[in-house]
């Protein structure tokens, strides 16, 4: 039976999920169970998994559940201006769409370039342009933390990292971000990054550097510059956004709830405490497209016919009250969450620790510049970007004591 066809199947889109996703995923296993049968844009069929041994099993076994997006059973029915084609595409050139011992050997370099980052460089990077950003907004006493802060920051960290020069780093966040808004200008920034990838790419083949994209072209395993250029791209853009969010979501969380308090009056415990509940209770990425049933079989007591496109609750998977038995609890430590994914094809470790190191440098940065930062409007009137993917705030208005800008001065 197709997802479609199943009674009730609920129209998967931002509105759903935009302002309590935690009650809405209770009442899809409530109604559907662990394995939801939902409609996307474009009446395109698909199953939502939340329940968190279904998503680690499809995570686990790339065979029966492939990356390969050909496999998929509904292609004669999509057309070609069907607005999920730029994330769910056919013939991907770049390491999302790669199976079997290529996406070893690309995963491997990928890998290898990330590992070799310096973490006190790094550190000192994040440091730097958080510094700078904080020095643009530190006089007002008033700023929006996701416009003029986080959405800035990751990418500029990020570009640093791969080879650029700092003076195309403002230009590379406006197209991102610009990409990721999905509006008038989104053509316009992917573009832009395109252009200016393959443009780095090409530089570093003939003038080779320390830097992440010089260390993939040369990898031994024989990779084009065109597979190099496609997979900075997705590292660029799956590095940028989720971290900004998680920024976001991590701030919003602090400054929200009493328990984290003593982290904005100099306190430095919760804030990993503080980042790690996001991605427990708030991650970033919610949910994923996709996986494609290479055979039939079962799941959660669902039939899924061979192509079947299956989408990966992240977020409902962390909260599945058959593992999470007290779901109130803090989170601690744990770190067997799904935001990263998981098997061959999760966020590889060293991405997962950039990440980290640039969202808990800027939140550090935050309130050592800003150590009375508040809420500026109640927070029942914070919105959130309508999207069923990723789950980050529109804007996050807060005052604070102006300050001076320290213009690269701090001790």
């Amino acid at each position: 039976m197709s997802p479609a066809s199943v009674p009730n199947a609920v129209r998967f889109q931002g509105s759903l999920l935009q302002d309590d996703p935690a009650r809405v995923y209770r009442e899809l296993r409530r109604e559907h169970g662990s394995v939801v049968p939902v409609v996307l844009d474009g009446d395109a069929p698909a199953w939502l998994v939340l329940g968190y041994r279904e998503l680690h099993q499809i995570t686990g076994d790339s065979g029966l559940f492939s990356r390969d997006s050909e496999l998929w059973n509904q292609w004669e029915n999509i057309p070609d201006d069907w607005p999920l084609l730029p994330m769910i595409g056919r013939r991907q050139p770049s390491i999302l769409y790669t199976v079997g011992d290529r996406h070893r050997e690309r995963a491997g370099m990928l890998v290898d370039a990330l590992e070799a980052v310096d973490p006190f460089e790094l550190r000192g990077y994040a440091e730097k342009f958080a510094d700078e950003l904080i020095d643009g907004i530190c006089a007002k006493g008033t700023a929006d933390i996701i416009g003029e802060f986080a959405m800035l920051l990751p990418v500029r960290v990020l570009a640093r990292l791969y080879g650029f020069p700092d003076d195309e780093g403002p230009a590379l966040v406006t197209a991102l971000n610009d990409m990721v808004n999905g509006r008038e200008r989104a053509l316009e920034g992917q573009i832009h990054l395109f252009t200016s990838m393959t443009a780095l790419v090409a530089a570093r083949g003939e003038s080779p550097a320390e830097d992440v994209t010089s260390r993939m072209l040369a990898n031994a395993a024989g990779f084009t510059p065109e597979e190099v250029c496609q997979d900075l791209m997705v590292m660029m853009a799956a590095g940028h956004q989720p971290t900004a969010d998680w920024i976001g979501n991590s701030l919003h969380l602090m400054l929200t709830d009493a328990r984290f308090a003593a982290s904005l009056f100099g306190g430095r415990n919760s804030i990993a405490e503080a980042m790690n509940e996001v991605l427990w209770e708030d991650t970033p990425t919610q949910n994923v497209a996709a996986r494609w049933a290479s055979r039939d079989t079962q799941l959660g007591g669902r039939r899924i016919r061979a192509g079947d496109m299956v989408l990966l609750g992240l977020q409902g998977a962390n909260s599945d009250p058959q593992v999470r038995t007290d779901g109130s609890a803090l989170t601690g430590g744990n770190g067997a969450h799904f935001s990263f994914g998981h098997g061959e094809h999760r966020c590889p470790f060293p991405a997962q620790e950039i990440a980290e190191v640039i969202a808990r440098t800027g939140i550090e940065v935050v309130l050592d510049r800003l150590p009375d930062i508040d809420l500026a409007v109640p927070a029942a009137q914070l919105t959130r970007r309508p999207s069923p993917w990723l789950r980050g705030l529109s804007e996050l208005p807060v005052t604070f004591t102006p300050t001076p800008a320290l213009g690269g001065t701090r001790a």
